[in-house]
């Protein structure tokens, strides 16, 4: 018997070592590491944050470099064929002329006496003696003028670095800046809200189990009361005090509190699991709650109200529509400034081979230049006009959209305030109605035991007490939710 109960001693330690209890700050913490899409919100400020990082450098000037090679099927000529085979056949073609006026030349001469028909005939002989290899000389020279326009294009190779600094952009680089810095803030105010929404979430769960869990105590105290009430009354009908019919109506008292005990184990161990999921622990995970053994929830009596105004501004879904309102404005700039003039400081360095700087040679060779490009929009049609316009227009409902929230939420804080009130009140109730419903089943049990009461009396002042108990538990939890919906609403919920 000893080592029995050593054994259940032993495995009743393990059983509490191996429950891990969880108070609000923890879970709370477990499901903001948790939530998936908290780790979105916080990605997407990394992302806000480069694309901002990029808006600056519009305002450096940026360095590009190319290069490449071509290869074409035919090469540019700067001459004509004709030209070509003028300048091949420029001998021949001159001594061919010289040849056939020279007869005339001579004979003019002789007549005149300048020369003697003698010595015309020796010029005439010297002439066809030089004729061929000055022909022969002239066509060299004019193959060589051909060679010499040859521009040699069929391979190409080319590469350049270019430099571009914005001077004016009609306002688009700064708008552009503008728009990644409210970006960057409407992430932030995005994340904030995931936040607040993944609390308000985890509280509501929280406060759900350690009602269930209330509740739970609450079905084996009322089965255990009817319970020995059954055992009283069949102890009575042994003796002959109590009919059969009492011990029925008992017995059928004690199947409900059983089925009522079943149904909220049940809900226990959903809501445990829901609750795990959240906090990213595993579902079945053996957890026990802070809050769940304690008779009287831990609650402040109030909620520090800070004011529409102040509440209005905590919100972070109004930041995130003023946010919109703010990038639509910027949009707009960033639409007119496409039909403003521009002005951008050009610089860079062209190398290329074949090179044409000293006629077309094959070799590489290079120039610098510096200059200044404007772009004047003339005439769009109006285009720029109707674009701005309905930028516009989009800054305006957005505007509308962030004063109809306002007030939607101006009317939900006055909801939450409303709904605390009524919470509070009906937790001074129920638990008035404890008391009473304690009094009335210790009366009832009294007299039950006196036989002054029947058993129905005991049995409908059981049930009394259960729904009072029950009451009061739903309206503690009713109190924190309360709670917890004002202060979100007040934007405090993660303060």
């Amino acid at each position: 018997m000893r080592k029995v109960l050593t054994l259940f001693m032993l495995t009743a330690m393990l059983t509490v070592d191996a429950q891990r209890v969880l108070t609000l700050d923890e879970c709370r913490a477990m499901a903001l590491s948790n939530n998936k899409q908290l780790r979105v919100a916080m990605v997407k400020q990394d992302v806000a944050a480069n694309i901002r990082k990029a808006a600056r450098t519009n305002y450096l000037p940026k360095v590009d470099a190319v290069g490449g090679y071509e290869f074409f099927s035919r090469e540019i000529s700067l001459l004509s064929k004709d030209q070509q085979a003028t300048f091949a056949n420029m001998g021949t073609s001159l001594m061919t002329g010289i040849g056939s006026s020279m007869p005339d030349v001579l004979t003019g001469m002789v007549m005149k006496g300048a020369i003697t028909p003698e010595f015309a005939q020796q010029m005439g002989a010297v002439m066809n003696e030089l004729g061929q290899p000055a022909a022969a000389i002239g066509n060299q020279l004019g193959q060589k003028i051909n060679e010499a326009f040859k521009t040699d294009t069929r391979n190409v190779f080319a590469a350049s670095v270019m430099l571009r600094q914005p001077i004016y952009m009609g306002g688009a680089i700064t708008a552009a800046n503008r728009m990644a810095e409210i970006n960057q803030q409407l992430v932030a105010n995005e994340e904030q809200n995931v936040t607040e929404n993944t609390l308000k979430n985890i509280d509501d769960v929280y406060w759900m189990v350690v009602s269930l869990s209330q509740k739970q105590k609450l079905a084996t105290s009322y089965r255990d009361l009817v319970q020995k009430l059954s055992d009283d009354v069949h102890k009575m009908i042994g003796e002959g005090v109590a009919t059969k019919a009492v011990g029925l109506q008992v017995d059928v008292k004690v199947n409900e509190a059983d089925m009522q005990l079943t149904q909220v184990e049940n809900g226990v161990a959903l809501a445990k699991m829901l609750l795990c999921q959240i906090c990213g622990l595993p579902t079945d995970s053996d957890i026990a709650l802070a809050d769940e053994g304690k008779d009287v929830l831990p609650y402040s009596t109030t909620v520090e109200d800070i004011g529409n105004e102040a509440a209005l501004g905590n919100r972070s879904e109004l930041k995130m529509l003023e946010n919109a309102i703010q990038i639509s404005e910027q949009s707009t700039k960033l639409v007119r400034a496409a039909y403003l003039p521009q002005v951008a400081l050009t610089g860079g360095y062209l190398l290329s081979n074949p090179t044409v700087f000293n006629g077309f040679e094959r070799k590489f060779g290079g120039m610098w230049n510096v200059g200044v490009m404007v772009r004047v929009p003339v005439w769009n049609w109006f285009e720029g006009d109707y674009k701005v316009r309905a930028s516009r227009a989009a800054t305006t409902i957005a505007t509308m959209e962030l004063d109809d929230a306002r007030e939607k939420i101006e009317l939900q804080l006055e909801q939450c305030r409303f709904k605390l009130k009524e919470a509070d009140k009906r937790l001074a109730m129920a638990t008035k109605n404890l008391t009473s419903a304690d009094e009335n089943l210790r009366c009832a049990n009294v007299g039950f035991r006196e036989g002054v009461m029947e058993a129905t009396d005991v049995m409908a002042a059981q049930t009394a007490w259960q729904q009072a108990q029950s009451q009061k538990i739903d309206a503690e939890v009713d109190v924190k939710l309360a709670q917890v919906a004002l202060k979100k609403a007040l934007g405090t919920l993660n303060n």
